[in-house]
């Protein structure tokens, strides 16, 4: 597992995983990223025992090596990110030191056109028109009968209803 996540922090220069993980990953990156530093077949051999692509290795021992020649160590960093909403493990994003910054997203906001509809039920304007009308028809029904004064007959069964209601 470890060796996957190795060959893909060099390959990408940056991975998402947990805490835990990114600590332990740490330490083999380093060490392989020295191993590309001193340079020579023998480091080349034992890079490859880890690294699982030849294209990484060669990356390896070229331009990351030239990027950290004169670095001391500590050519990664662990960012925490938060926790992970399925199962709250704590997460973080480990990069190579001196890599490219993280491009900000972009947020879009959705304009009535690019909402989707239903499947298989587009309207056309007409028919939006419709059903917007009949809202505004319906509205005015209920204010007419909430104004009108109810009839003595209805009043009658009402208090009827009531009052069996009452008896049992």
């Amino acid at each position: 597992m470890f060796r996957n996540l190795v060959t893909s922090l060099l390959e990408l220069e940056r991975l998402e995983t947990t805490v835990e993980k990114a600590k332990d990953l740490r330490r083999i990156a380093e060490k392989m990223i020295t191993l590309g530093k001193k340079g020579g077949l023998a480091n080349l051999r034992r890079a490859l025992r880890t690294v699982k692509q030849k294209e990484v290795a060669q990356k390896l021992f070229g331009p990351l090596a030239e990027r950290y020649r004169n670095r001391p160590g500590g050519y990664t960093r662990i960012i925490k990110t938060g926790r992970r909403l399925g199962d709250g493990a704590r997460m973080a994003i480990i990069e190579l030191v001196d890599s490219a910054p993280l491009a900000p997203k972009k947020v879009k906001e959705k304009t009535e056109a690019q909402k989707p509809e239903k499947a298989g039920f587009k309207k056309t304007e007409k028919e939006k028109t419709k059903t917007a009308d009949k809202g505004k028809a319906k509205k005015t029904e209920k204010t007419e009968k909430a104004s009108r004064p109810e009839s003595p007959k209805k009043k009658k069964k009402t208090e009827a209803k009531k009052g069996s209601k009452a008896e049992s």
